[in-house]
């Protein structure tokens, strides 16, 4: 019989990131957030912090497209080994508190693949030591420059796996079990359904979601689809965002905060709704979720029938092992462009439904046209 879990404070940490040029640069970011870690530690000590999660890119920041716009020499200089010293001093904190520190966003460069970055999770425990990785799956096109392992999917399952709790792994923990995924990982319900098909009980999710995805009312769409992740997979949701950002091309208020924590019936707990600084504190009672699941009525899996949906799977849609190793994505334009593919495939096989006057073959030399204005005016860079 399993030892009963008590309920215990996570900490989600919505720092003010500064985006940096190299790795030097990183200690500042790693400085604020150890010692946002100290301060949640303390103040709630009455029911021991065992969970802290970090935001997306919280080490060393990201270019989106324009002036600003970051290429794939430009995230190199500034990519760390985990482990390595920067995760090490979040570890020496975990270990000091006996806490679990899930960070994200970390542009990471790896032995194996040694011409590219990765988007990676991590999760250290109280031993100090990174007890888990995971590489971000579903990197928006238009934004991120990271390598998914679909990019390189073959060779990255030869290396790392390729099974679903290879891909996705969930770790089982004296706090629960736990996973990660990363800011658009959350927009599907892949990702998030994968880890709930590993047990997942509190699911931890660093995010770097700009105003312009809609992080506010009225949209507010970083809300109410992690609400759904949460309910669909019956798990705790822990999302943090950046409060603030200090960089030549962004606003401030670029990734406006409202963290929060979401619970296993969807329910929002807690939410900083501001871009400003914060760290929330909410109480995970991981023997709550377990009696929950125990139910039969509304729950979201145990009437699952699977077998009608195999078909949307079978065939890809954003295709795999497109930059395999020594062919890295250099800029932005080269996975935008293999979207013209994937258009020309939602249209050819009427999924989608093209506006008056145009054609199902059209839409891709719509996207073209878009680049083309794109590179010739400075907004978007060439490879």
């Amino acid at each position: 019989m399993r030892e009963r879990i008590d309920p215990y404070t996570a900490l989600i940490v919505q720092p003010e990131v500064t985006v940096v040029n190299d790795r030097e640069g990183i200690q500042r970011n790693l400085d604020r957030v150890k010692n946002l870690i100290h301060f949640g530690v303390g103040y709630f000590w009455e029911v021991p912090v065992r969970l802290v999660v970090l935001p997306e890119y919280f080490l060393q920041g990201v270019g989106t497209p324009g002036k600003g716009e970051s290429k794939i020499e430009d995230q190199m200089k500034k990519a760390v080994t985990i482990p390595g010293p920067e995760v090490e001093q979040l570890g020496e904190i975990a270990q000091q508190y006996g806490l679990y520190i899930c960070g994200g966003g970390v542009v990471e460069s790896v032995p194996e693949f040694p011409d590219r970055w990765f988007n990676t999770n991590f999760i250290v425990g109280p031993s100090g030591d990174v007890v888990l990785k995971y590489h971000k799956w579903h990197i928006n096109a238009s934004l991120g420059l990271g390598t998914s392992p679909h990019d390189i999917f073959d060779e990255y399952c030869a290396h790392f796996g390729g099974g679903i709790k290879d891909l996705f792994p969930v770790i089982d923990t004296e706090i629960g079990k736990l996973g990660t995924m990363t800011c658009h990982d959350g927009c599907t319900p892949e990702v998030s359904r994968a880890l709930g098909y590993n047990g997942v009980e509190v699911i931890c999710h660093p995010g770097a979601i700009q105003e312009v995805e809609g992080v506010s009312q009225p949209w507010d769409f970083w809300k109410f689809t992690r609400r759904t992740r949460a309910h669909d997979n019956m798990c705790y949701l822990l999302g943090s965002n950046w409060g603030s950002v200090n960089y030549d091309y962004y606003p401030k208020a670029f990734c406006p905060g409202h963290s929060f924590a979401i619970d296993y019936t969807g329910m929002v707990l807690r939410e900083a709704p501001y871009p400003a600084e914060q760290v929330l504190s909410v109480t995970v009672d991981i023997e709550a979720l377990r009696h929950y699941r125990t139910r039969t009525n509304h729950n979201c899996w145990i009437d699952v029938r699977t077998e009608g949906f195999r078909e949307m799977y079978t065939n890809p849609i954003y295709p795999p092992n497109r930059f395999p190793a020594g062919k890295p994505p250099k800029a932005l334009v080269e996975k935008i462009s293999i979207c013209k593919e994937v258009f020309d495939d939602l249209y050819a096989r009427g999924q989608f439904t093209p506006p008056h006057g145009y054609e199902p073959g059209d839409i891709s030399g719509l996207l073209e046209k878009r680049i083309q204005y794109a590179q010739e005016t400075g907004r978007l860079k060439k490879s």
